[in-house]
Parts: structure tokens; sequence; C-alpha cells
């Protein structure tokens, strides 16, 4: 629970940091080129997940990687915050995370929704339609397939979770049994 709390809090401080959509597409591209050059070096994650290696070397490390790209000052600056916090390991779920964080900044709500099978063209049309009404405002839907639901939809916003699956009603009618 603690980590989400970390995580929110410095994808939110990293969006509240930037001032376009350009700086934001500039950001996001070199904060994943980062990501993949620590992840295919599996020996350089070793060394900055030992714990008996110094803090300081650490450091000089991340200094030396980000002084050889061309990377911008503001991404320079959160990946050294993240790793003299020892919150380096944090930055895949902030990457995935940020996209709509933006998103709410500019006061487009993410959903993620989740089907059985793919949704047409038509059904996403129709969702994202009742969905901005619903947010009187712009959405983004994010899709993915859930092979568990047996049909009908599972949409999560944040924390809340709307599930209008046949999966979900069953549970609801199970509890309503038990409960009397």
């Amino acid at each position: 629970m603690k980590t989400q709390l970390l995580i929110r809090r410095y994808t939110q401080g990293l969006v509240e940091a930037l001032k376009d959509e350009q700086e934001f597409l500039t950001l996001s591209r070199e904060l994943s080129g980062f990501e993949e050059l620590l992840s295919s070096h599996k020996q350089l994650l070793e060394v900055l997940a030992y714990p008996f290696f110094s803090q300081d070397k650490k450091i000089q490390i991340i200094k030396d990687i980000l002084a050889k790209k061309k990377f911008s000052q503001k991404m320079k600056r959160f990946i050294l915050a993240l790793t003299e916090n020892n919150r380096l390991e944090l930055l895949p779920e902030i990457l995935e995370l940020l996209p709509s964080r933006w998103n709410e900044k500019k006061g487009i709500f993410t959903y993620e929704v989740f089907s059985a099978v793919p949704l047409k063209e038509a059904q996403k049309k129709e969702l994202k339609k009742r969905l901005e009404s619903l947010e009187k405002g712009p959405v983004f839907l994010k899709y993915s397939i859930d092979p568990e639901l047996i049909g009908g939809l599972c949409l999560r916003k944040g924390n809340l979770v709307y599930d209008i699956s046949l999966r979900g009603s069953l549970a609801k009618m199970k509890e309503e049994i038990i409960e009397g």
C-alpha cells in the first residue's frame, strides 16, 4: 500500500512539473528509453538493487549514464531524485500511471475497460459517448481483454470499479443468497 502511495506521489509531482503536451511526450519517451536501458542490463539492475553497495556509488553510476545520453534536465533531475531516495524500482509503475495522471490534469478522465472479447468500434464509440455524458467531459478509454470475464464489462476509474459483467452479477447474487 505504501508503494502505491509513493508511485502516485512521484507521478503527480512529475505531472505538476510539466508545462505542456510536448514536454509530456518528450519526458515520457525519455523515461521509457531510460527504463528500457536499465531493464536490458541485468547486471546494472543487480548492482543498483544491491543493498550493500554504497548509495553514493549508485548515484554516480546513474549520473554517468545520464551524462552519456541526451536527456532533458527535468528527466535527469527526476531520475536522480528517484535514485537518491532509493525509489528507482518504482519507475515502471510511474510510467504506467503517467498518461492517466496527465489526462486528469487536462480534465480528461481515464477508464480502464475490461471485456471478455474485443469490443467492436460501434460499441467503443457508444461506451465513450455514455461515459462522456456521465462525466460531463472528455474521457480516455484503455481497453484490455480479461479472459476470466464471462460476459459484459468491468470499468475502472482510479480506485472505483464498475462491474457490469456476468461474473460480477453472479457474485452479487451469491452474496444476496448468503445474506438471506
